[in-house]
């Protein structure tokens, strides 16, 4: 007969002694057991002690997490972490320097553990280390190890960082401004930094008027991937908290963070941010981690936002400045002199305007202006028309001679191609939107030119004209030229082009020709399934199709999935599982201390949520965690991924799934367990892909062609490499 499921068998260590095999039993108070242990040792006072795993994590067993241990696990039995915090709160003040240094050293691997940091923190230990940092005597081990142990117990969130003095600020500012830094203080100055501006708009204040990018640049310069990670996640968080509202700046003044989002895209130009990320990360020799990546694709995103005050800007038809920029697209391309040397009468300038501004492309033949009002893309889209008539002018007047001399239908209007090509761009660019928390996708060539949105602009402007011809369009036919050139383009940045000019050469072989065939080949699949009778055993077939996505998703939810708890720092890796129960009526949930490899048993999750209770699943603005305030509210890509399950009258367990295919995969399965349709996009795209695999097998079978019920065995290696192919 096997054990009740509430006593385990484990192994528990103590120093000096042998390991002792001992049944505990799960209904007991953890506090009788450790009582137990004691007295098996004959130990006095169990209430000073405490049991811990026995593993890498060294964490304390609490009554919340006791759930995890498992049959066979290996304990030890070690000083409470009331007690620890205590001792070390003593050792770190030590005039011994060894016993300080010790100290700092397990304080530093101990405030990793929640249980420890609390009892740490209520000592008032953040005041002791930020008083250790502002005294300045402590070096290279021993403020490494202070500065370690700040970082771990911040990490917990149990102290804000509003409490924190000016003086500490400027010491840790202190250690990234020095050019001899040990390695380890400066990651964990840099590390503090970044978390100090993204929780507290007041430190942010003070962090800016401390650091600058000249003190930031030399960092970057180093061959150390994560300072330079480090570095580059502190200009992104100063970027992204830096103020809105126009300021008046000093050109002289080398600190950018303190100065209008609106003046920052030319100082960091100045300062040759991006020409040294480009050089010493992107074409170094090391390849780039993933948070490096992140990074990267956070500064990508952060620079393209400069843009979204110029494209939500609407032209002012009546400002004389605004409108001499239309005048300047007039001259360039026609190469004419200002109207005051024109003597002819106005009705006749008037006319010649008419004609240039229909030739250039606009609407408004009249009144150009009046095509910018239109937000997005704003003065955006005139801001690029007049980069490309003065930095590539060849191209730009070739263009509109060319289009001038067609007849009236076929004319590729630059005007009104201009302004719908940047608002594509724009939204290829997601331009305005705040970064997503797990996106690593930057592109290289954005950071290979100090203009590159405008850059991008003209290439996409030379495609634009070129597909046109291509497809001989008329003016009927232009949001089908524009559909061509978006998938042109996407299509060439799925490959990351490393410069503008790769760029461009792909766009060069994805000429119309080549986006029809690989539509062609795209479509061969669907066409053979568009007759009657394949339509018709189609549809009698989905129910059963639907019913084989219904149990897989219950199965991918049996297996259950790691969620990411978000918090203001990437780095700070908090986790909890979720798991379906096999008879489909519990959900078993919990907290992690690390990511776990491969599932999660249903016994080591301590909380539980029967499927009967659940009311209702929402999902994104509607879910309680979207509401409340913060980033995570503006961030587009986070609210795609939330959903909440509501229990009883006002209870809720909030998710954020790791990607998409793990959101469609949980609202799917949980509407499945609640008799409701699942109508995700994954969904729709799992059974066109097992309907027309269907299709095909019974298609086949039609043709008494034999399928193997197992796949062919794969070829084996040669034995023999020594041969040569005789070409001739």
């Amino acid at each position: 007969m096997p054990p009740p499921a509430d006593i385990l068998k484990v192994a528990i260590e103590w120093p000096g002694s042998f390991p002792k095999l001992m049944e505990i039993d799960q209904k007991k108070p953890l506090s009788a057991i450790i009582k137990e242990v004691c007295e098996g040792w004959n130990l006095p006072g169990p209430e000073n002690y405490a049991l811990q795993n026995a593993d890498a994590t060294n964490f304390y067993i609490t009554e919340k997490n006791r759930n995890n241990i498992k049959n066979g696990s290996i304990l030890r039995l070690i000083t409470s972490a009331a007690q620890m915090a205590l001792q070390l709160h003593e050792r770190i003040q030590s005039s011994s320097m060894d016993i300080k240094l010790d100290g700092l050293k397990e304080l530093a691997n101990s405030s990793r553990d929640i249980t420890f940091a609390q009892e740490f923190i209520n000592l008032d230990g953040i005041s002791l280390l930020t008083q250790m940092v502002e005294s300045g005597t402590d070096f290279g081990d021993l403020l490494s190890f202070t500065l370690t142990a700040f970082v771990e117990l911040m990490d917990h969130g149990i102290v804000s960082w509003d409490t924190f003095s000016v003086a500490f600020i400027k010491k840790i500012a202190s250690y990234v401004c020095k050019s001899a830094m040990d390695t380890a203080v400066l990651q964990r100055s840099l590390a503090i930094l970044e978390s100090m501006v993204l929780n507290s708009q007041d430190l942010y204040q003070k962090v800016a008027q401390e650091i600058t990018i000249g003190q930031l640049i030399p960092h970057l310069q180093g061959t150390d991937q994560d300072i330079q990670t480090y570095t580059v996640a502190v200009i992104n968080a100063l970027f992204l908290k830096a103020p809105e509202e126009k300021r008046q700046f000093d050109e002289d003044n080398v600190n950018i963070f303190d100065c209008p989002l609106t003046e920052m895209a030319h100082i960091l130009a100045q300062k040759q941010l991006r020409s040294i990320i480009l050089s010493n990360v992107i074409r170094s020799n090391k390849p780039i981690n993933d948070e490096m990546a992140h990074q990267l694709y956070v500064h990508q995103v952060l620079t393209f936002n400069l843009l979204e005050d110029r494209m939500m800007t609407k032209m002012d038809p009546q400002d004389q400045a605004q409108r001499d920029i239309i005048f300047e697209l007039r001259r360039i391309a026609f190469d004419v002199e200002c109207e005051s040397n024109n003597s002819g009468s106005i009705e006749k300038r008037k006319s010649m305007y008419t004609r240039d501004y229909k030739k250039l492309g606009f609407i408004n033949h009249v009144n150009p202006a009046v095509d910018f009002t239109q937000i997005p893309p704003g003065m955006l889209a005139l801001d690029n028309m007049l980069y490309f008539a003065r930095h590539h002018q060849d191209a730009y007047i070739r263009i509109v001679l060319e289009n001038s001399s067609r007849e009236d239908k076929h004319e590729c209007p630059f005007g009104r191609s201009s302004i719908e090509l940047t608002k594509m761009l724009c939204e290829i660019l997601k331009v305005g939107e705040l970064p997503s928390e797990n996106c690593h996708d930057f592109h290289p060539m954005f950071f290979t030119h100090d203009r590159s949105f405008e850059e991008f602009f003209c290439i996409c402007i030379q495609l634009l004209n070129k597909t046109w011809k291509e497809m001989r369009a008329t003016s009927e036919d232009f949001n089908k030229v524009m559909q061509v050139v978006k998938e042109q383009i996407t299509r060439a940045l799925t490959i990351k082009p490393n410069s503008l000019d790769q760029f461009k050469s792909r766009l060069q072989n994805l000429s119309y020709t080549e986006i029809l065939k690989l539509r062609q080949s795209e479509r061969m699949n669907q066409e053979d399934f568009q007759s009657r009778p394949i339509l018709e055993l189609r549809e009698k077939i989905q129910p059963e199709i639907m019913e084989l996505i219904k149990q897989q998703r219950l199965n991918r939810l049996c297996e259950g999935t790691c969620f990411r708890k978000i918090s203001s720092r990437r780095r700070q890796d908090k986790f909890w599982y979720c798991r379906l129960s096999p008879n489909h009526k519990v959900l078993h949930y919990g907290d992690l201390e690390e990511s776990p490899q491969g599932e999660v048993p249903h016994d080591s999750l301590q909380d539980k949520l029967p499927v009967a209770d659940i009311k209702a699943v929402v999902t994104g603005k509607d879910c309680p965690h979207m509401k409340e305030k913060g980033a995570l509210k503006q961030n587009k890509e986070v609210l795609e991924l939330a959903f909440s399950v509501l229990y009883e009258s006002d209870e809720y367990l909030n998710f954020i799934a790791p990607d998409k295919h793990e959101y469609c995969v949980w609202t799917d399965g949980l509407n499945a367990l609640l008799g409701k349709e699942m109508t995700s996009e994954f969904t729709r795209s799992d059974m066109d892909t097992l309907l027309n695999m269907e299709m095909k097998l019974r298609l086949l079978d039609l043709e008494n062609i034999q399928i193997p019920e197992v796949p062919p065995p794969i070829p084996k290696e040669p034995s023999n490499y020594d041969f040569v192919y005789d070409c001739n």
